[in-house]
C-alpha cells in the first residue's frame, strides 16, 4: 500500500473530525448564548454543586464510547476552580481517556479470540477489518484528536489484530488532543 492513499485517508477523515468538532462548538456556543446567559444561576448550581457525579459520568461516557465530548468537561472544570485544579482536572480526564481506550483496544483483542465474535465479525464487518488493518495508526491518531469516538475505534482496531505497541505509540496523539484543547478552552474561556 502507498502512502499517497494512507496520507488521503487520514486527511480526509481528519478533516470530517474536525467539522464534527466545529459543530459542536457551534452547539456549544448557541447554548451559551441562547440558554445559559439568561439563567446562569441554574445551570451553575445544577452542575457545579455535585462533582461526583460530573466525574462518574465522564467516566462512564469515556468506557462507553464517548457519549459526551470531553470538552464540555474541561469547561465545567475551568469554571469550578482556580487553575491548578483545572490543570489536575486536564491530567485526570486525559488519563481516563487513554486508559478507555487501551482498555477498549484489550477488549477487542480478547474478543478476537472469541469463537461467536469472530463469527460476527465474518458475518457483517469482513469489508472493514482489511481497511482497519490498513489504516490501523491513522484511524487510531484521527479518533483520538477528534470527535469520533476513540474507545470504539481502540476496539475494532484491537479486534483486528493490531500490534499493542504500534497502537499505545498512536495512542500517545490522544494525551496531545488533551493539552491542546484543555490550552485553547483556558485561553478561551478564563475569566
Amino acid at each position: 500500500m502507498n502512502d499517497t492513499s494512507r496520507l488521503r485517508f487520514f486527511l480526509s477523515n481528519l478533516i470530517k473530525g474536525l467539522i464534527w468538532l466545529s459543530l459542536i462548538a457551534a452547539a456549544y456556543i448557541l447554548f451559551i448564548e441562547l440558554v445559559y446567559k439568561n439563567n446562569p444561576e441554574v445551570w451553575l448550581e445544577r452542575f457545579y454543586s455535585k462533582p461526583t457525579q460530573i466525574y462518574l459520568i465522564y467516566i462512564f461516557s469515556e468506557f462507553c464510547f464517548g457519549l459526551f465530548p470531553p470538552e464540555f468537561f474541561m469547561i465545567w472544570a475551568l469554571h469550578k476552580a482556580g487553575t491548578g485544579h483545572y490543570i489536575l482536572n486536564i491530567a485526570f480526564f486525559t488519563l481516563v481517556s487513554y486508559l478507555a481506550g487501551v482498555t477498549a483496544f484489550l477488549l477487542g483483542k480478547y474478543l478476537n479470540r472469541v469463537l461467536y465474535f469472530r463469527y460476527l465479525q465474518r458475518r457483517f464487518f469482513s469489508k472493514y477489518m482489511p481497511l482497519v488493518r490498513k489504516y490501523g495508526i491513522f484511524l487510531i491518531v484521527v479518533a483520538a484528536a477528534t470527535p469520533l469516538p476513540y474507545s470504539a475505534t481502540s476496539l475494532v482496531v484491537g479486534a483486528s489484530g493490531y500490534s499493542l505497541k504500534k497502537y499505545l505509540l498512536a495512542a500517545v496523539s490522544r494525551i496531545v488532543r488533551y493539552v491542546v484543547y484543555g490550552y485553547i478552552i483556558y485561553q478561551t474561556h478564563h475569566l
